[in-house]
């Protein structure tokens, strides 16, 4: 006898693959659960990095949510649709508050 299968929430497309998720669950957790540990890398020595402290105090889980850049995985709610991809730490951030001229 198989277990039940809990209840499943929705997808989100994570870099191309689809990802489901329950309800409840963060971003962050539905990838863990999917076996996706790693999901951006370090600017000076390309470590791999992903979940750590998973309550929102450091930043080594960060990804790009529905192209809003630098967002933890580890708090940010998992949702229906989204778009979530690996976050390069080259790719320079967009400028916030400029005016132009």
């Amino acid at each position: 006898m198989t277990a039940p299968q809990p209840d499943r929430a929705g997808e989100l497309t994570f870099d191309g693959r689809t990802i489901a998720f329950r309800p409840g669950q963060t971003i962050g957790a539905a990838l863990t659960a999917a076996g996706v540990t790693s999901w951006r890398t370090t600017r000076g020595s390309g470590e791999p990095r992903g979940l750590f402290c998973g309550i929102g105090v450091c930043y080594d889980c960060i990804l790009t949510v529905d192209e809003h850049r630098s967002r933890r995985a580890c708090v940010t709610p998992a949702l229906d649709g989204q778009v979530v991809r690996s976050d390069d730490p080259n790719e320079p951030l967009p400028m916030m508050g400029a005016h132009d001229g």
